[in-house]
């Protein structure tokens, strides 16, 4: 019996959490796809409601003679969003955090490889203040070289 009363609380947390990847989603095609400028769109739109403090994880495969754009948006009311590119030996190869928090960051590898994006928000509230919350999406762009 029990089991029934808890069917309408998972289908509302279901459509709750389907609604937020939604609006993620358009918020990266609203606000982060245009950071990529000239460089064309992977197809594939990666955003999550992050709060602040929060870090997440990402790999992917990137390919020799091509140019890369990486963009990192965060919803206005988030405070800073740090991202780090990393090779598969845990090199740092950038870090947005020595460059004023830039939103981008364009580059060509010599080789393909993966790599590991670590993308964390940083916090400005106080010690038992409600932490921020928001979307935080990332987008990759290229070019091939002619």
């Amino acid at each position: 019996m029990r089991i029934y009363r808890l069917i309408p609380i998972l289908a509302l947390l279901l459509i709750a959490s389907v609604k937020v990847d939604a609006q993620c989603k358009a918020f990266a095609k609203k606000v982060c796809l245009p950071e990529l400028g000239s460089y064309t769109h992977d197809g594939n739109y990666h955003a999550a409601v992050l709060v602040e403090g929060e870090e997440a994880e990402l790999y992917k495969t990137f390919y020799s003679d091509m140019d890369y754009r990486v963009a990192i948006c965060g919803e206005d009311k988030l405070p800073n969003i740090e991202f780090r590119i990393m090779d598969s030996n845990k090199n740092v190869l950038y870090s947005n955090k020595d460059n004023n928090y830039s939103r981008t960051w364009d580059f060509k590898l010599q080789s393909s490889q993966q790599l590991k994006l670590v993308v964390k928000v940083t916090s400005f509230n106080q010690a038992g203040d409600t932490p921020a919350s928001g979307c935080v999406s990332i987008m990759f762009g290229f070019k091939i070289k002619k």
